[in-house]
């Protein structure tokens, strides 16, 4: 008896009054529930997709086309447009289809020529439509999808200085739009500082003495994904900073030893100067200890050299 009654309930919303939209394409829509109702539409009932009362939802054939052939013989025809099938159409048809809908968001305004069209990659590569919870738009669960292809990412992502993605409070679609981009790497924003600057307002000055590897952009020192460094730095000070600051180095000491004429004794040789130990002019040392404020600063410096003006 209860099974009867949810059937009839069932019946009422896909063929009644509830669905104008299936009711007026009998022979399309209403053709493919009586084999894929039980499979496909239970588990799609409270998305927008699954939602018959609003007209504007789509019905099957508006993704799948009308598949008269397969309609008839569904064994021996493949519906018109299949999307998830070792048959499926190719990518930038089955993307077609979502578009004649999903083009009116300014997010999808650049698909078109961007980076993930072009490596042919189909809107429900990503998405799941058949579905409740498409897992894509949920922040806790949408890396898991995007690490399917970026692997290298998945690994950075796991090191321990990293932004908090694996902890659900960041995803992959906070910095990158998948869906094109006008700036480098998919960012939202149309460079990669614009985009770091939407949380790191701090950083973007105007300042007196800027920096300027860190005004044209982040990712010189930094990587977003993760790093073994804290603050995500490519590297530890002093390296990092000596990779453009050379031979500067910490001490004031030459980046071959006694390069700018001083010469300290070597570690436990008394009276030996003969050169410098590396360990007992870099251990513990950073030119961030001195200069702080590597971003930029509004310091006034009695000095016209960059790094002393960074200082706090």
């Amino acid at each position: 008896m209860r099974s009867t009654f949810i059937a009839a309930l069932v019946g009422l919303f896909l063929f009644g009054p509830f669905s104008p939209t299936w009711a007026a394409d009998a022979a399309g829509a209403a053709k493919c529930v009586k084999c894929h109702d039980s499979e496909d539409l239970p588990d799609m009932s409270r998305t927008a997709h699954g939602f018959a009362a609003d007209k504007r939802a789509p019905d099957c054939t508006s993704c799948h086309g009308t598949s008269e052939a397969h309609a008839k013989k569904p064994t021996a025809a493949h519906p018109d447009r299949v999307f998830v099938h070792e048959n499926a159409s190719p990518a930038q048809e089955r993307s077609a289809a979502c578009l004649t809908c999903h083009t009116k968001d300014a997010t999808r305004a650049l698909w078109s020529g961007s980076q993930h069209q072009n490596a042919n990659v189909a809107c429900n590569d990503c998405h799941k439509v058949h579905v409740n919870r498409d897992k894509i738009l949920v922040k806790a669960t949408q890396p898991d999808a995007c690490y399917t292809c970026h692997k290298a990412q998945r690994i950075d992502m796991n090191k321990p200085s990293h932004h908090p993605v694996a902890e659900g409070k960041m995803a992959c679609s906070d910095c990158h739009n998948p869906h094109g981009s006008a700036g480098p790497k998919l960012m939202k924003r149309d460079s990669i500082n614009d985009t770091c600057y939407t949380c790191h307002a701090e950083k973007r000055g105007p300042f007196i003495h800027p920096h300027d590897p860190a005004a044209e952009d982040c990712s010189t020192c930094h990587n977003a994904h993760g790093t073994i460094v804290p603050a995500m730095l490519k590297s530890r000070p002093p390296l990092l900073c000596q990779q453009c600051h050379t031979p500067h180095t910490a001490g004031g000491l030459g980046a071959l030893g006694g390069q700018l004429g001083v010469n300290v004794p070597r570690a436990g040789v008394a009276g030996d100067t003969s050169g410098i130990s590396s360990v007992s002019v870099w251990q513990g040392r950073s030119c961030m200890n001195c200069h702080t404020q590597v971003h930029g600063s509004n310091n006034p410096s009695n000095t016209t050299t960059a790094p002393q003006s960074l200082m706090r």
